[in-house]
């Protein structure tokens, strides 16, 4: 899958629109999930969950939201298999829906409702999906909820959990990726129309003021504001969730307002080197090609990367930009790509491919042939002019000063879509990448001439994080 500017994002961009300032990362790996038992049962037959969703490392099955007294009575909104997934049980009776429609395109912020009203005379709306704004009909199974069957939702007998299972083993089938603006409305089976709409002139679904909804007395709406208290319900009920593993660093500016470029899991040569985490901006690989999840033929761009493993002195460090010509990108065809390439046995500097063809460009990279553990290593690129200039730890190499446009390390053929690239093959590293919005601490905060990212060095006048709101304007 290339790199894209992802659709339903970019319509967001524009001026007067509703923002969503923040959403939630989670990764599968560190036992992250937000909790909350309900003080006292409520509507057990009409309810209604909404919340925007960005994949990061898709796995085979992982849970955005539960609730669970026993395995004869749970309710689970789940990922498998690429397919979105209800599944309940209640009393030991089964219901649930799987999509015959795949979800797997980890650039994109998703729209999901489910809608339950057990009340309901026809089956089929007792229980409803929507994605984007538009109703799921197509199933490759179904089985909907009987007639005023009292679901295991909205009672103090069955713990809420966000981002992972409360199943009988505990902690299961953890989320990994990133959700925003989550509605939890008791007592009310609504629509998407409650939570979003179609953009007059871009015909793209986008968020829309949820603050004035009834959210009833096991409603609650969570909106991920405040870093000290990420479980703080914003809907006036004051039911808050319990934070497990959760800090604000993983509070995020990545959202379906303003989405932010990752690297893209799907869009690499190994996949089985390869190891993404942190929604999609921690990787451990030993050998491999990968890309981003956005791309700009114009512009000026900035990012960091942060050097988290050592360093092995004989095997390559590699990262830079490439153009997404190819699909799916390979050692030997990567196109007019730059290559940042520290290697201190061969103290090589910049490898450049053009057509499939790799030359060594030597210069003066001075500290760069020593990158150390924890190092951040600065990017800036021009698109307009196809130049790139590398730093490290807030000096450029070749004395580069980017807003002048001078002391590039290397250019390449301006006009095509570019996106930012690692390549490795050696020994296996571990690095962590700041496309504006970071999954590490940073001391100091820059932010763009627009007010995007959060950097650890001064972002070069002119130059821009990568998300959809400055691609709008500058790609």
């Amino acid at each position: 899958m290339l790199p894209t500017i992802a659709t339903g994002n970019v319509g967001s961009a524009l001026a007067g629109e509703y923002e969503v300032a923040n959403s939630l990362r989670f990764d599968d790996g560190s036992t992250e999930y937000l909790h909350r038992t309900p003080s006292s049962s409520s509507n057990r037959k009409t309810a209604t969950f909404s919340s925007w969703i960005k994949f990061g490392n898709i796995i085979t099955e992982e849970t955005f939201f539960s609730c669970f007294t026993d395995s004869n009575n749970q309710v689970l909104f789940q990922y498998q298999d690429h397919r979105l997934r209800v599944f309940g049980r209640f009393g030991g009776t089964n219901y649930f829906a799987n999509t015959s429609a795949l979800y797997r395109d980890p650039s994109a912020w998703y729209h999901i409702v489910i809608a339950f009203d057990t009340t309901q005379g026809t089956a089929s709306n007792r229980m409803r999906l929507y994605v984007n704004g538009n109703e799921i009909t197509n199933f490759s199974s179904v089985t909907y909820p009987s007639s005023d069957a009292q679901l295991e939702f909205n009672t103090s007998s069955a713990p809420m959990w966000i981002g992972a299972q409360n199943g009988s083993g505990g902690f299961e089938l953890p989320f990994d990726g990133y959700m925003a603006e989550i509605c939890w409305i008791d007592g009310q089976q609504l629509d998407p129309t409650s939570f979003g709409e179609f953009d007059e002139d871009t015909g793209i679904w986008k968020p829309i003021d949820v603050s004035g909804l009834t959210f009833g007395t096991n409603g609650f709406y969570l909106d991920f504001e405040n870093s000290g208290s990420l479980g703080a319900d914003v809907s006036g009920n004051g039911n808050n969730f319990t934070v497990n593993n959760l800090t604000s660093i993983d509070q995020s500016t990545d959202t379906c307002t303003n989405n932010f470029l990752t690297w893209n899991p799907l869009d690499t040569t190994d996949p089985g080197d390869l190891t993404f985490s942190e929604g999609n901006l921690k990787v451990v690989n030993a050998t491999g090609v990968c890309r981003g999840t956005l791309a700009a033929s114009s512009g000026k761009w900035y990012w960091e990367i942060k050097q988290i493993s050592a360093v092995d002195a004989s095997n390559a460090i590699q990262y830079g930009i490439a153009d997404t010509e190819d699909s799916p990108p390979t050692h030997s065809s990567l196109n007019n790509a730059l290559i940042a390439y520290s290697d201190n046995a061969l103290n090589k500097a910049i490898k450049k491919f053009a057509a499939g063809t790799e030359s060594t460009i030597t210069s003066t990279m001075g500290s760069f042939n020593n990158i150390a553990q924890n190092d951040i290593i600065q990017f800036a690129f021009d698109a307009d002019t196809a130049k790139l200039w590398v730093g490290r730890n807030g000096t450029y190499l070749n004395s580069g000063d980017p807003a002048n446009g001078t002391g590039e390390v290397a250019s390449t053929n301006a006009g095509n879509f570019f996106t930012p690239c690692l390549e490795h093959a050696g020994a296996t590293y571990t690095i962590e990448s700041n496309f504006g919005s970071p999954p590490y601490s940073i001391s100091s905060g820059n932010t763009d001439a627009n007010g995007h990212g959060n950097f650890e060095y001064s972002v070069p006048n002119g130059f821009y994080a990568w998300n959809t709101k400055n691609l709008a304007e500058y790609g």
